[in-house]
């Protein structure tokens, strides 16, 4: 079954923009949990737009309480995000090719080029124990360049997915991330995915076999104020429950 892990970076970003802790994202975190949902995912950024470093750590010392609910703390690999990720010691960290001044994450990684800076993260993450997982586009060449990095998992981003969902060109795209899962299958790599899933489009994505996580957070976010949490989460869950 995949795991839904919620990310909770739109909660942060509510909260910053009034300067209290309100809503707060320990609570929300709280929140998710007794729902049932089995991860928490953050993305602090360098600007702390949303997930402040702090944010990092409070969640840290939260899910020590839930030991069955996995952490994971996605980024750019920069020295100071790595000393955060070694405090906060997550589950899973997530490598993610953003820029400082990035909007949202909108790329995998071009390993070709980054494969001794994976090399190197994946190895110090490692020695604390932290499972590494490098954000790549349904490329069959990326996966096998990034099998060779000493990466546990890829998490297959999603976008391009999502926007062809519906449309002339969904068979088309949707190939290419079968492809992509099937190499890394073969490659002995496991799958996490993301980006623009939501609940309309998550079933036919699960349908490629094998897909341990999915990090969900925009759009359920916006559908739990449009239909409430319990409504939502349940609904994720269950689709979660049925994946090939």
């Amino acid at each position: 079954m995949t795991k839904l892990s919620v990310n909770l970076n739109k909660i942060a970003l509510l909260r910053n923009s009034r300067g209290r802790d309100f809503p707060s994202v320990v609570g929300f975190a709280k929140k998710f949990i007794a729902l049932g949902v089995q991860g928490i995912t953050v993305h602090p950024r360098q600007d702390e737009r949303h997930i402040t470093r702090q944010d990092a750590r409070d969640l840290s010392e939260l899910l020590k309480q839930y030991p069955d609910v996995e952490y994971n703390i996605e980024g750019y690999p920069s020295d100071d995000f790595l000393e955060l990720v070694e405090a906060c010691n997550p589950d899973q960290c997530t490598l993610v090719p953003d820029a400082v001044d990035q909007l949202t994450s909108d790329h995998g990684w071009d390993v070709a080029w980054h494969s001794e800076l994976l090399e190197i993260v994946t190895d110090r993450l490692k020695q604390s124990g932290i499972r590494v997982a490098a954000f790549l586009d349904p490329d069959v060449d990326q996966v096998q360049r990034v099998a060779k990095t000493g990466v546990d998992r890829i998490e297959l981003y999603t976008e391009a997915f999502a926007s062809a969902y519906g449309t002339a060109e969904q068979d088309k795209v949707f190939a290419e991330y079968v492809a992509a899962a099937a190499e890394a299958d073969r490659l002995e790599l496991e799958i996490n995915a993301g980006h623009d899933l939501d609940s309309q489009n998550l079933a036919k994505f699960l349908t490629i076999p094998n897909i341990l996580e999915v990090s969900i957070g925009h759009v359920l976010t916006v559908e739990c104020i449009e239909q409430g949490m319990p409504t939502v989460v349940a609904n994720y869950l269950d689709i979660c429950k049925a994946s090939a």
